[in-house]
């Protein structure tokens, strides 16, 4: 053991030489020979600040699987700090497991370098093509979150999460310190956070940097964490960060055995680390009268004019020498035996964790049929009531049942599930809590499956972590609110994108948004929680990874999360209502139409809904019920007219083949809508994401999409519908302008207007929605 803790400095040069090299360098990759400027890549680019404390984390976590066989994770914070990550997973021959053109030699040494910010090679940044990798890192926040979620549920797990003292500025990050609270020691592993402390952003100081030792202390200890200062920014002799981190391994051992015989501990203080470095410790120190490293001119790529000053040129030489390289790779690049007795051996490896391709892991969730909580509809559409969201909880309980044992599914939620109808599953699974709560509580469970926490981020974090390592959940949240996670969202994409062109990912199970409490039933609350762009936000991202679905009642709503919450790969988006509402299909016909994505309702149609003179379309639980109802103002009023009512339930069906994999092959695009028949679509988010799908079909123009278009207050529901242009008697009169060949139309929408117009001068009369709209019923 102790000539391994002897090469562990030998290890940090090596490291410390191959990521700077690998910032560097196109050849010459071992400086056999005197540096040139032909040997330098013509673009630099990769954060050179954060590489020395990666590896001096990453080091001392491989002190820590040598010694004690830790099962550890790592999630990096700062990803662009990816040229550490690569010089030690090529260090310990990950790289070359993966690819053996990587090989731990002066030939893969040289490619590893030629990918690196090359084009079709690694970025700048981690990215899923690196292997060991569940979090990217590009942009700055989520690194703590998605650490415990890779912990929860996975007991011999250790998850390691660097956190860069800029990241630490984050208001993400700063909720995420939180989820110790969340965290069963008794069923759960551990999150170990390093916050880098190494002063500087881009170019100024860090917050955390201008706090005293005892100010960190007091916040950490605030925060519920037992913290451990650790300063290496004179670079002392021995391993002062293998060190810190095995006595964090002892405390984290002591709390979950504790824990597991039944003797919690009341508040669980989870060790934690701060390590104070130099800022690009190790870079020269001084150049062209510039001060480098420990300031913030090394948080990028120091010497960035090397390829036209001489100065700067031989400082880098000097620099990259003074790793002696000699020493530390032989004649062919090997790294030499004391360098390589450092690392971890076969699955050990940090980088080989299976964790860190958590699609390995995955096992199809045990899902209940759908039947036993499906509504009957015995007298035909429109005849039951009920909630979708509670009828959907009925069916979410049994699969919280269903993996008692198993613990891989779990429910992520900003405390919304009681007022989003779903809290029946909190019968088969309490919320997680562990420390204890002087006061009133209901349903706190340590164990429970169900968390609830007032941030956005640190849920979509949890539940990407979850993911990522293998498991399986659903994130419940407020329509309006769901934006909060706009740029999480965009993050999440491109990895799923790029994971789906790495050939040794394995897919892992989607991240599904149930989106409820939805704009159109938000009148109450007012304007501020009327806003349904999250769809809008889905739909600009690469359709290979996103689904968007509209269920319009109960039935639908059992179908579509029975496939989705099966399916791997891909972002899903379903927003669905929570309040009693009419019920369409039974359970048969909501599979024939899920399956279809989209369908005709011949019952609502007039003439079988053949040869139509004008398609009322519909996508979303509201619009469904106002276009139905002005389908059905129309049947009476003129009922010589042919109108076929369609209804939208995925979206992305809407968009040409070549554009979604979704979409409809374009005769059955035509059967349902046609080439030359104007189309009414009331639709529940803006009519822009209509109309985005809809480019390449025929003729787009002959959609008339009603749809959200910012107009709100505090109101009554169908105020708010009219106030859109959403309303029954708004699609109505917009039919009838495309009805021209019935003399009748127009008195008839004028006749529709004036009604409108009144219903809702009597709202403002009244304060409430006149029964003709409360207690409308469809009526074949």
């Amino acid at each position: 053991m102790g000539s391994e803790r002897d090469g562990t400095r030998a290890y940090r040069r090596a490291a410390d030489y191959v990521a700077a090299a690998l910032i560097f360098l196109r050849d010459n990759v071992l400086l056999r020979e005197p540096l040139r400027r032909e040997h330098l890549k013509p673009r630099l680019l990769g954060h050179w600040g954060s590489c020395p404390g990666i590896t001096l984390v990453y080091a001392a976590l491989n002190t820590l699987v040598r010694e004690r066989g830790t099962d550890v994770l790592l999630v990096t914070g700062p990803g662009h700090g990816a040229p550490a990550n690569h010089a030690n997973l090529w260090l310990e021959g990950t790289h070359e497991d993966y690819d053996p053109a990587l090989a731990r030699d002066g030939s893969g040494l040289r490619e590893l370098a030629r990918r690196y910010c090359a084009p079709d090679g690694f970025p700048s940044h981690l990215s899923p093509a690196v292997p060991g990798t569940i979090h990217e890192g590009g942009e700055l926040g989520y690194a703590l979150s998605t650490a415990f979620g890779a912990a929860f549920d996975a007991p011999d797990r250790l998850v390691a999460c660097i956190v860069g003292d800029g990241e630490a500025e984050t208001g993400p990050t700063a909720g995420a310190w939180h989820s110790t609270k969340f965290l069963d020691p008794a069923t759960g592993g551990a999150v170990l956070p390093v916050l880098h402390l190494n002063g500087y952003k881009i170019s100024s100081p860090t917050l955390f940097a201008t706090m005293t030792d005892a100010e960190l202390t007091a916040l950490f200890r605030g925060y519920g964490w037992d913290p451990r200062i650790v300063d290496v920014t004179a670079d002392p002799g021995g391993d002062p960060v293998a060190d810190a981190v095995l006595d964090a391994h002892t405390a984290i051992t002591g709390i979950q055995r504790r824990a597991r015989a039944g003797d919690p501990d009341e508040r669980p203080a989870w060790p934690m680390i701060v390590l104070r470095s130099l800022k690009g410790q190790g870079a020269p120190h001084r150049v062209g009268g510039e001060r480098i490293e420990g300031t913030f001119h090394a948080h990028q790529v120091p010497l960035a004019g090397v390829h036209e000053d001489d100065e700067q040129l031989a400082a880098l030489e000097a620099w990259l020498r003074s790793y002696r390289p000699e020493e530390l790779f032989d004649e062919d690049g090997r790294p030499r035996p004391h360098v390589l007795a450092a690392c971890p051996a076969g699955e050990r490896r940090i980088g080989m964790r299976p964790a860190g391709d958590g699609g390995r892991l995955r096992r199809p969730l045990d899902l209940p049929p759908p039947e036993p909580y499906a509504v009957a509809v015995p007298g035909g559409p429109g005849t039951a009531t009920a909630s979708p969201t509670r009828v959907l909880a009925g069916w979410l309980t049994e699969v919280m049942r269903r993996t008692e044992e198993s613990r891989d599914f779990r429910i992520m939620s900003p405390d919304e599930l009681a007022s989003n109808k779903l809290d029946e599953v909190l019968g088969a699974s309490g919320r997680a809590y562990t420390w204890p709560v002087h006061g009133y509580a209901e349903d706190l469970s340590r164990g429970g499956r169900v968390m609830e926490v007032l941030s956005e981020h640190t849920c979509q974090g949890w539940l990407q972590g979850y993911l990522q390592t293998g498991r399986h959940g659903l994130f419940p949240t407020y329509e309006a609110f769901a934006p909060v996670v706009d740029s999480m969202l965009n993050q999440y994409a491109k990895w799923l994108k790029m994971s789906h062109e790495v050939p040794w990912r394995t897919p892992v199970s989607s991240l599904t948004y149930l989106l409820t409490s939805e704009g159109w039933r938000q009148e109450h609350n007012g304007y501020s929680h009327q806003g349904p762009g999250f769809i809008d936000n889905l739909l600009t991202k690469k359709s290979t990874v996103t689904g968007v679905y509209l269920p319009p009642d109960a039935n639908t709503l059992l179908v579509t999360m029975e496939r989705l919450l099966a399916d791997t790969g891909r972002i899903n988006l379903v927003a669905a209502g929570k309040h009693p509402a009419a019920q369409w299909l039974d359970l048969d016909a909501a599979r024939r139409h899920c399956a279809a994505g989209a369908s005709t309702w011949r019952w609502a149609s007039t003439n079988g809904g053949e040869d139509p003179e004008l398609v009322l379309a519909c996508a979303g639980g509201i619009p469904t019920v106002e276009t139905l109802a002005a389908a059905h103002l129309l049947r009476g009023d003129l009922p010589a007219a042919r109108i076929r009512v369609v209804n939208v339930v995925d979206l992305c069906a809407l968009a040409p083949p070549d554009r979604h994999p979704h979409g409809m092959a374009d005769a059955e695009f035509r059967d349902l809508f046609g080439t030359d028949t104007h189309v009414v679509f009331g639709f529940h988010g803006y009519p822009a994401a209509v109309h985005q799908l809809l480019h390449g079909r025929p003729r787009p123009d002959r959609f008339h999409v009603r749809g959200y278009v910012e107009e709100g207050t505090t109101t009554t529901p169908h105020d708010l519908l009219v106030a859109n242009g959403v309303s029954r008697h708004d699609l109505a009169v917009t039919a009838l302008r495309h009805l021209r060949g019935h003399s009748a139309a127009a008195d008839l929408a004028a006749s529709y207007g004036r009604r409108r117009d009144r219903l809702r001068a009597e709202i403002r009369r009244t304060g409430a929605d006149p029964a003709e709209i409360t207690e409308w019923r469809w009526q074949p």
